[in-house]
Parts: C-alpha cells; sequence; structure tokens
C-alpha cells in the first residue's frame, strides 16, 4: 500500500463511528474539481512522504480501546492489488471499515465484500453514465464498470451510500435527476442512500476551479426535490 496521509481521529467520516482515515496515494481519475491533487497528481504525490504500512498498524494497535473503525481513502484506494491484505491486517485487529472508492474496480470491490474485509462502503457517482466517456475518455474508464459496483453494492450485505460532489461549470439540475435515475433504478436488492455535497474551491486539480463559487442552498433545494422521486434517501451533506 502507498499511504500518504493519516487522520488520527473523525467523527464525521464514518457515520456512527469514532474512526480514523487512511489515506492511499494514486487516482485513475482526474476529476478537475478535485480538491486532492496531492494524492492524485504523479508529480506531487512524489513529494509527500510515505508512510509504511507497519507504522499505520502500530497507530491502530495503540487506538484499540478508543477508535471504533478505519476509513480507506485516496486517491482510489482499488488500485492497490495488495488492499486486500491490508484490510485483514485491519480486521485482525478489531476494527471496522469505511471505503471511499470511485467504483471503477468492480472486481476489487466485489472480492473485498465477498470476503468480509469492509463494513461500509461509499461510492462517487461522479456524472450520469452516458458522461462517464466525455470526461474521462482518456483516462480508460468505462461507465459499464461504475454501474457493476452499483448493482454489487445493491446486491450485497454491506453498508453503502453514494455521493456526488456538486462541481459549478460540470453538473446541471438535469445531471443530478439523471443520476438519481441510474443508482435509484429498479433491480433487486436494497434503496440506495445518496448523498450531495458541494463543491471545495482551492486546491483543485484544475486552476480555473480555484475561483468559482459552490452552488447556493437555493439550488440545492431546487436539486433535490428534483431527484427525490427517485431515490428518496437523498441529502445534502455539510463538508
Amino acid at each position: 500500500m502507498k499511504i500518504c496521509g493519516l487522520q488520527k481521529t473523525t467523527l464525521i467520516d464514518y457515520p456512527g463511528h469514532v474512526a480514523c482515515t487512511v489515506f492511499t496515494a494514486g487516482c485513475n481519475f482526474r476529476c478537475p474539481w478535485c480538491y486532492s491533487k496531492e494524492l492524485v497528481l504523479p508529480e506531487l504525490i512524489a513529494e509527500q512522504q510515505e508512510i509504511p504500512e507497519e507504522k499505520i498498524l502500530e497507530f491502530l494497535q495503540e487506538k484499540q480501546e478508543l477508535l471504533e473503525g478505519v476509513v480507506i481513502c485516496g486517491g482510489e484506494p482499488t488500485l492497490h492489488p495488495d488492499l486486500p491484505e491490508f484490510c485483514k491486517k485491519i480486521k485482525n485487529l478489531g476494527f471496522e471499515i469505511k471505503l471511499d472508492t470511485n467504483g471503477s474496480n468492480p472486481k476489487m470491490l466485489k472480492e473485498l465484500i465477498d470476503q468480509k474485509l469492509i463494513d461500509y462502503v461509499a461510492m462517487d457517482i461522479k456524472l450520469p453514465k452516458e458522461r462517464y466517456a466525455t470526461l474521462f475518455a482518456n483516462r480508460g474508464i468505462r461507465a459499464d464498470d461504475i454501474e457493476e459496483s452499483i448493482k454489487i453494492l445493491k446486491n450485497s450485505p454491506v453498508d453503502f451510500e453514494f455521493r456526488t460532489t456538486c462541481a459549478p461549470t460540470i453538473h446541471t439540475p438535469d445531471d443530478f435527476e439523471m443520476m438519481a435515475k441510474w443508482i435509484g433504478q429498479d433491480i433487486p436488492g436494497r434503496s440506495p442512500k445518496y448523498f450531495l455535497q458541494n463543491f471545495r474551491p482551492g486546491r483543485n486539480i484544475d486552476p480555473e476551479f480555484e475561483d468559482l463559487r459552490p452552488f447556493d442552498d437555493e439550488f440545492f433545494v431546487a436539486v433535490l426535490a428534483k431527484i427525490k422521486p427517485f431515490v428518496s434517501d437523498s441529502h445534502l451533506r455539510d463538508l
């Protein structure tokens, strides 16, 4: 595992748990609005001080009485082939695990679920299915893989949520309706939770986003009214 960050305590990243957050480096997406570019862009990753896996496990062993869960995020954690083994080591210490993922590696997601190595998944829905090829055409991202991950989660025993970071100049109200229809379509399984979270300007991959103003409250009131007929458990999440 290439680990470049550790938040020692969080009360918000893992619902209902006192947790820590482990940040893995590397991502197969290049979302222009992303505000974690130091975990995405290779030239910035090279400047980060890597944290040995053993140090993370030592920290967790010391905090077994204080922490309940571990959030593994990125970057994109499922790019790391040794992620299942890392999760096993964490589970052996008695922690529950939340995985944050972009959903582009359904094979890894299924392996983690089948081996009971994760307990909660937050999966990003970046765009309507039809627009993935447009924005990520040069990244080899397949919308069918995203859809497969959606189906895996909806038919799995783990708790999960879908979420979208809402970016000005990228998303329109119609986009949110299309995304809600996509994740809320009638397939066997459970109804999803869907969270919208506002864009953060500053330190973005595309510098043009650094000066953009996030959406206002009126925008989200209108969007939530538009998507709730398709995903009733939809909410705005404060960051």
